[in-house]
Parts: C-alpha cells; structure tokens; sequence
C-alpha cells in the first residue's frame, strides 16, 4: 500500500510539473533559510557550554541609576573579587579580569620585534581554575601566581614565537611590564565568551593591588559552591558590601548573572570587555523571520494544492465510489505532501550549504556547515520534515477527503465559498507580510541614513587615532607631537585618554564634595589641542592650558554643555567655579554639547581634564585633507623615529563610530535579503494562482474573446481580483509595521519619525510586484487561442 501512494504521489508531481516545481522551490527557499538560521541560532545557544564548571559559574553585575533610569554594568570594583573568597561562604573562587589599558590595544615588544595585540587581559590566578581551562605546556597550578608572568594561547604562541618553545621566554608590555611565559593554553573556542589571547598575572599591576569600592573597572566571575542557592549568595553580597561601605555612599548594588546566559542576554549592559556578545532580541527575530518565510511557503502549497480542487474531485470521487475511506484518502495526500517537503528538504540543506559563506559574510560570523552532519541535527532535520508536511498537508488532506462521489461526478464545479475564503484570506497574509518586511527594511535604512548624516557635534572626518601605549615618558610623547605637526598635510594634534565613540573614565559630577547629588559624568585627560581636533564649539572660556607642569596639582576642566546645566550656571558663568569630580576642579571652558556616545544614548555629561596623574593613550590628528597611504606612511615614519621599540597601530575616527552601529547595518542586511526572499516565495505562490486561474477561466477567455474581449480587458480582469487582495493585505500591513517600527525606533535617543512615504513606497513595490507577477500569467491567458480552449472538455 504504501508503495502504491508513493507511485501516485511521484505520478501526480510529474503530471503538474509547474504547480509541482512552484511548490517544491518555495519550500525549498523557506526551508534553506530555516536551516541557515538553525544553525545561526545553535551556535549562539552553545556559548560557553565548553566549561565543565558552567553551572556554578557566574559573573558580577553592578545596577545604579543612571542619568536615564537603571543602568547595569558588566565591571564592578577592584575590592569586590578579592573580598568574596573571604566574605561569602558560597563562593569557591572568584576573579577579576582587566583588559588592557581598560579596552585599550596592547603594544609588545617581542624577540626585537614589535606587535600590536587587542586581547591582553590581567587576571587573577583564579580564572584558570574557574574555567579550567586545558593547557598544552606548563600548567594551570602556579602559572600566574608569581607577578611579572603570563600565559599565551596556543595561535598566539606560534604568532610571537614561532617554532621556539615559549615557556621561560620573555616580552614586555607596553614599555613598562616584562612578562615571563610560564604556560600555553589551548585557544579558546570560536563559541567562548573568554577570548584572551594573553593573560597576564594581575598582581604585576598597582590596578589589582588597589582596595577600591568606588572605581569600577574589573568583569569579576565566580565559581558558587554546588548546589548554592543565588539568592542567600546575593544577600550575602549586600552584607559585604554593606561591611566595607557606608549605606549612604553605596551608588550601586550587585547581582549574579548564569555563564550561560552571559552571550545572548548581554547586549544592553555597559563596560563589558567581551567582543563576543550576542543579543537574545536579535535571535528571536530571527527565529521569527525564519518561521514567517517557512509559513509562506507552506502557505504557498495548501493554496496551490487547494485551488486544483476541482481537478483531484473527480479522483476522489471514483476512488470513494470503488472503496477508498476517507482516512486512507487523507493518507495518500499526505504521501504527496510529505515526498513534495523532502525533495524540498534536500535541495534546502543543498542551498543552505551553498549560502553559509553570503551569510557568514553578513552576519560577520565563521560558522560552518559541519552542524548539518551531526546526529542532533539530523533528528532535526526529521523533526523539521515532519511538521513542514503537516502544516503543508493538514487543509488540503482534511479539504479534498470530505468530496462526496455523488456530487463531484455530477458536476465539475466543486469550489465552496469557505474554500475560497482561506485561499484569499492566506494570500491577504502573505502580502500583508510581505508589505510588514517591505517598510521594516525602509525604515531600517532610513535610520542608518539619520545616522550616517547626524550631525554630531564634531567632526570625525580627517581624524586618525594612534595607539601610543608603548611610547614612556613625557619628553617622547611631546617629541611626537612635534614631530606630527611638522607635516604639511596636519593641521593639529591633540594627546588624549580617548576619543568619543569609546569610553573613557565615569565619575560622578557634583558641585562641591559636600553635595550628596551628583550626576554621571565621563571624563577624559587630554590636552589645549582637542577642541580644535574634534573641532568642538566653544561657548565660553578657553581650551586647557598649554602647559602644565608635572607637579601642578591644579586641575583644569572644560565641560560640555549639559554638565554646565546641571550644575546651575550659564557658560559664562561657569569659567572659573571649583566643581567636585572626585577632586576639586577648576571649569576653564564649556563647549556645545556633542554625541561623544551612540545615538541610542542621550548626550551625557563630559569633561576633559590636565589631571597628570592620568595616562593619555592616543594622539589624535587632524588633516587638512583627506588621508592617503602616504600620509599614513609619513606618520608610521615618524612614529618608529620616535618610538621604535613600539607597535604602531592606527584608526579612523569615523571608521571607529561607524563600529557602534554594527548589529543595526546587520540587521538591516539581514532583513533586506530575508524580505526579498519572503516577497520571492509569496510571488511564485502568486504566480501558480494566477496560472491556476486562468487555466479554470479558459473557457470564459475564449468565449470572451470570440465576442470581442481585448487582451487588455482581459486581462484587467484576470487581475483585480488578485489586487484587491493587495490592497486588504496592505490595510493590515500598515498598523502592524507601525507598531513594530515605532518600537524598535524606541531603542534610539535620536532617531527619524516614522514617514507616510515609507508607508506609500513600500505599498505601492507590493502592489507593482503582485501586478508584474499577476499580469504574465494573465497575458498569457488573453493571448491563448479561443478555438483551442472551446474544444476541450
């Protein structure tokens, strides 16, 4: 029996190659995205499962209020790791971790060779405990207990190393640590939230010997006793902070955060030194997005096979006359079903493996098809086909079972007006959302246009920003600037800690130290230059002096706008207040306020300062054009003069700003290629209704045209009824896109207002697609012979 339904089933595709060929390339399409999407998915819920310890792991989060409400960062203070071994019960081992020059680029001195490296973390000994993390040479035990030592993954080995075995080697830091090489580990899995390249025993810095409850700067991670229970161990971190800080200077609380949830559930969290941080919001969308394409294209199959009732009733009528129940009737169709969605399956795990390199390169991924080999994933891909063809072939089975012999072998018109309905009300959902993706994209791209042209306050074009780390001592640093201005092609310099677009130092603002209010403030030394580098305005005062002396205490402050008035006063009178920003300050200038955040934020309150007890770790230069590779030749050339024992490494301030919008361009991507798929799939339905439809009417064409009917006429009539359904769709579409876009606008502090020509764009591609795809179906219906038509039965 079963071998007879599959004969017919393979009969009955190969008698409707195009309705077949339609159905089969739909499914195949939402099928392959399902797949690539899977695999996406998997990949982001494996974060960190690699660690035997990931259930009694957990890091430290800080909450505090911030200028617009909660704010949880990812650091805590430098006492907090240190304390916990001591103070709470629950807790095995704890650690903190500090990345270098607090996110900052590391320069290295190597075998008389410079390098620059961007995953140098100082941590305490602990972590390698904590994680267990396996190593190739040396071992664990002992490895970062010593100061002055560190341990290198094993690329990073080979990197600085070569073929030399590193253990008792030496390198230095910065031009300030040299470090011993005491172990090798095995490199961290492309799935590891921990992606250090090197980790340097802590204790070499003053940082980790600090006992600071304000300062807080260090990701600290535990490992909880078993079966520990969060809230007694939570409770106990309030009774230690509680121990070491008076209640009315606590300005934050702590909580513990799951290894496991630390990738996907991370995003909105500040000061994380993590680069491999996901977004649970961005992987439900996506799960969305797949489930919606997968939808239309099963949509796409119960329609077709639906509307080509009238031609499988006379089947079902004379097999229910020679015996057939309605039960084995319903298990023939799900036979064809079931063959339709696996062909389509295969061609869709074929296309999925072709499409992984255009999707690693949009989403900025490696992932590998390896996963389609597997056996979870095989139980999926069965999971997948089982309920693709029930969905598929639960209306159609349930609908062309229940014809009654007698009618259908009386009459050839079978179509009830429920029948219909569906058919018309699952088009309507699939332009409607098709419509929904066509403005999600537009507005998308809007915004990243808003953001490309904002005007931020500065000027980030014809900036470079270079790492000067590994440049010691004061003499050096001025040579430098010296140097950079004698070129023809800069206009200015300016050394500072940062520059806007990454953080630099929070502290809190307050008009004097007696103020129990305060606001959040970050702050930034630097030098008289910056003002004309950013080119920033100035609304009051003067820029920083010139010069200062190494011993001056004295500390001079131009803050922006905002922070002038919260402390009260206009620009003008601000110039020369003493303020509180952890020390007295002295205001000596106030520019206009600048986004020196992303436009997700509101701008915040800024200072740069001369305090000399702080590092600058970059040199900022103006051009006076555009930057060309012998521009950047002539700086390179300076530098080595100048620095040779350092790395040089450089960026583009504008590169670096269009680094804060990169999840958003991806989005956008993804939901431009994902959108032009959805839209592919509901026209190929589209098309095989409007080829059904004139198939059925192909008598009333040919009757038409014999009574005069021009192909324009018909055509036009052919078509209207497939707009209208257009229109409705769009009705729907309108509010839903609405809603779905003004809340995603939400997550920006300055964004577009929503725009009644997105609305009108996007209805009207819908429209012009269904009409384009309608139409060729149509005129071919108009141009067929009348004669030929009439003839048949």
């Amino acid at each position: 029996m079963f071998r007879t339904y599959l004969k017919v089933a393979w009969r009955n595709l190969k008698v409707n190659r195009l309705f077949s060929v339609i159905n089969i390339l739909g499914l195949s399409i939402g099928l392959a995205v399902t797949l690539t999407l899977f695999i996406y998915i998997r990949h982001e819920q494996s974060f960190d499962t690699m660690y035997p310890n990931i259930d009694n792991i957990q890091r430290v989060l800080l909450h505090t209020d911030g200028d617009n409400g909660q704010e949880i960062w990812a650091t805590v203070p430098p006492s907090l790791g240190p304390t916990m071994m001591t103070d709470v019960a629950n807790v095995k081992y704890a650690a903190r971790t500090l990345k270098n020059d607090f996110g900052g680029t590391a320069s290295l001195r190597v075998l008389q060779q410079n390098f620059t490296e961007n995953n140098l973390f100082w941590v305490d000994a602990e972590l390698l405990h904590i994680f267990d993390i396996p190593f190739i040479k040396g071992q664990a035990k002992g490895a970062l207990d010593r100061p002055n030592t560190a341990v290198l993954s094993e690329t990073t080995a080979k990197k600085y190393f070569g073929t030399t075995d590193p253990i008792g080697k030496t390198f230095t830091v910065d031009g300030r640590y040299e470090l011993e090489v005491t172990g090798v580990y095995k490199d961290f899995a492309k799935n590891s939230t921990l992606d250090c390249n090197i980790m340097a025993s802590g204790i070499t810095t003053g940082f980790f010997k600090k006992r600071s409850w304000n300062n807080a700067s260090f990701e600290t991670y535990c490992l909880l006793k078993p079966n520990t229970d969060l809230a007694s161990t939570e409770l106990q971190l309030q009774e230690m902070l509680n121990k070491n800080m008076e209640k009315e200077n606590q300005w934050y609380t702590f909580s513990l955060q799951a290894m496991k949830d630390v990738h996907l559930f991370s995003s909105g969290y500040d000061n994380a030194y993590a680069s491999r941080i996901g977004d649970i919001k961005e992987v439900r969308n996506l799960i969305y997005l797949a489930l919606l394409i997968l939808l239309i294209a099963c949509i796409n199959y119960m329609n077709l096979t639906t509307a080509r009732s009238q031609k499988r009733a006379k089947e079902v009528g004379i097999s229910k006359t020679l015996g057939s129940s309605s039960s084995s009737l319903i298990i023939r169709f799900y036979m064809e079903t079931g063959l339709v969605t696996l062909i389509s399956l295969v061609i869709g795990v074929l296309l999925t493996s072709a499409a992984m390199p255009i999707f690693n390169a949009i989403m900025g991924q490696d992932l590998s098809t390896d996963l389609l080999l597997n056996f979870e994933f095989l139980i999926s891909l069965l999971a997948i086909w089982l309920v693709v063809t029930l969905i598929s072939g639960l209306y159609p089975a349930l609908y062309l079972s229940r014809f009654k012999p007698v009618i259908v072998l009386k009459s050839s018109v079978v179509q009830s007006k429920g029948n219909v309905f569906i058919r018309k009300g699952l088009v309507v959902f699939q332009f409607a959302a098709s419509v929904v993706l066509i403005v999600g994209v537009l507005m998308i791209s809007e915004q990243m246009d808003f953001i490309r042209n904002q005007k931020l306050g500065f000027d980030a074009e014809n900036v470079v920003a270079i790492s000067i780390n590994g440049i010691k001592g004061t003499d050096k640093k001025d040579a430098l600037v010296s140097e950079l201005k004698g070129l023809g092609n800069v206009s200015s310099v300016s050394l500072t800690q940062g520059f806007p677009g990454m953080e630099v130092s929070g502290r809190s603002l307050s008009r004097n130290e007696d103020d129990k209010e305060s606001l959040n403030i970050q702050t930034n030394v630097t030098d008289a230059s910056v003002i004309d580098v950013l080119q920033l305005k100035l609304l009051a005062g003067r820029s920083l002096p010139i010069f200062k002396q190494e011993k001056d205490t004295l500390i001079e402050v131009v803050l922006n706008k905002k922070a002038v008035d919260y402390l009260g006063y206009t620009p003008d009178e601000a110039i020369g207040k003493t303020i509180f920003i952890s020390v007295p300050n002295t205001i000596v200038g106030v520019v206009d306020d600048f986004n020196f955040a992303s436009l997700h934020e509101p701008i915040g309150a800024y200072a740069f300062h001369n305090n000399t007890g702080e590092r600058k770790s970059f040199a900022l230069v103006r051009y006076k054009i555009a930057a060309s590779s012998t521009t950047i030749n002539e700086l390179e050339t300076i530098f080595k003069n100048v620095a040779p024992n350092t790395a040089f490494e450089y960026s583009f301030l504008d590169n670096n700003l269009e680094k804060l919008y990169a999840r958003e361009r991806r989005a956008a991507k993804v939901g431009f290629v994902f959108s032009m798929l959805a839209i592919f799939i509901a026209c190929l339905g589209l098309f095989g209704l409007a080829a059904f439809v004139g198939e059925q009417r192909k008598k009333e064409i040919g009757i038409r045209k014999v009574l005069g009917a021009s192909i324009m006429g018909i055509t036009q009539m052919l078509s209207k009824d497939f707009v209208k359904l257009v229109f409705i769709a769009m009705l729907i579409a309108f509010p839903v896109a609405y809603w779905l876009m003004n809340k995603w606008l939400s997550n920006f502090a300055f964004h577009v207002d929503m725009s009644y020509s997105v609305f009108i764009i996007a209805g009207i591609s819908a429209l012009v697609i269904a009409l384009f795809t309608i139409s060729f179906q149509s005129v071919k219906a108009a141009l067929s012979n009348p004669v030929k038509s009439l003839r048949t039965d």
